[in-house]
């Protein structure tokens, strides 16, 4: 016997493909939506298809537009591009208010233990835009783990005979943490990179 009728237990099954949702977190959002008034549940439903009808990715940068053409690739200053691994961490540098250049969104990272090779990421089109002119630095934003720096350090290299100069998000002990806290490779790291105040 089926412990759920066949609609809860389809929209569970919906739920939990989501990252991060197991079984007990959709079930609990089925519940919801069961809860919900039919008004509630069909402007729940109509936000996830028109989500898929009007968001694309930017033609240049690769980022989340409804345009063809996104808003920050239109107005800010083209010299320095910052190169980021997916959209979500273009909105994570966009919090801070102080970034005023554009974006290129590589759409993952170099992972040869998961098959992804340089050819599969947005590392051409980097190139290209690079190529046209105009820019003067290129930040590599991307994790700090050993695909991120990997792929920095391929595009990097890449970069270097194009004559722009190519710079890497600086690293270290975070603010309120305390030093016997701080593993021994983010600890050295901010040992490298100290600056002079």
């Amino acid at each position: 016997m089926e412990v759920f009728i066949e609609p809860i237990g389809r929209l569970m099954n919906e739920f939990s493909k989501l990252p991060g949702v197991g079984k007990k977190t959709a079930q609990r959002y089925a519940y919801k939506v069961v809860g919900m008034s039919e008004s509630e549940a069909r402007a729940f439903a109509d936000a996830i298809v028109n989500v898929k009808r009007k968001v694309r990715f930017c033609k240049v940068c690769g980022n989340f537009t409804e345009n063809e053409v996104c808003d920050i690739c239109r107005t800010r200053d083209k010299s320095q591009i910052c190169v980021v691994k997916e959209p979500k961490d273009v909105i994570a540098l966009e919090k801070l208010h102080e970034y005023k250049g554009v974006y290129h969104v590589l759409h993952g990272v170099i992972d040869p233990m998961n098959g992804v090779s340089p050819n599969d990421i947005r590392i051409k089109e980097l190139l290209e835009r690079v190529g046209e002119g105009g820019v003067k630095e290129v930040i590599m934003a991307t994790n700090p783990d050993v695909e991120g720096e990997a792929t920095a350090m391929y595009i990097a290299k890449l970069l270097k005979p194009l004559g722009v100069t190519v710079t890497r998000l600086a690293r270290g002990v975070p603010i309120g943490s305390e030093l016997e806290y701080a593993d021994e490779v983010t600890l050295a790291r901010a040992l490298i990179e100290r600056k002079q105040i």
